[in-house]
């Protein structure tokens, strides 16, 4: 089992940046790569961000690319998720995920454990 606790979610206004955090615990001895999916009200889970498990690889939807960043930090099994340039459409609960195994996955059925969620609200 593989626990994750997310942090940082808020409201700001459009254009401001948030750093959203994931702190992983549990069965964090295995490899395990580490994501970020988003579900906004009244729209269905949606890939946002993955890395590999030594964070070699990284992943983006194209509607984040250019504006997040993700990376990891193992000694700290914590996942970090830098937003800039937010918009109101970004207005969503993220979901810290978690795959066992080295690579990340971008299908929400294929995810191993997930958080419990944070809001984050984007006004325009």
């Amino acid at each position: 089992q593989v626990q994750l606790v997310e942090s940082g979610g808020g409201l700001v206004q459009a254009g401001d940046s948030l750093r959203l955090s994931c702190a992983a615990s549990g069965r964090t001895s295995s490899a395990y790569a580490l994501g970020w999916f988003r579900q906004a009200p009244g729209k269905e889970r949606e890939f946002v961000a993955g890395i590999s498990w030594r964070g070699g690889s990284t992943y983006y939807a194209d509607s984040v690319k250019g504006r997040f960043t993700i990376s990891r930090d193992n000694a700290k099994n914590t996942m970090y998720l830098q937003m800039s340039s937010l918009r109101p459409e970004d207005t969503a609960v993220y979901y810290c995920a978690c795959r066992m195994g080295v690579e990340f996955t971008t299908q929400p059925e294929a995810i191993n454990y997930w958080g419990k969620g944070t809001l984050v609200t984007v006004s325009s």
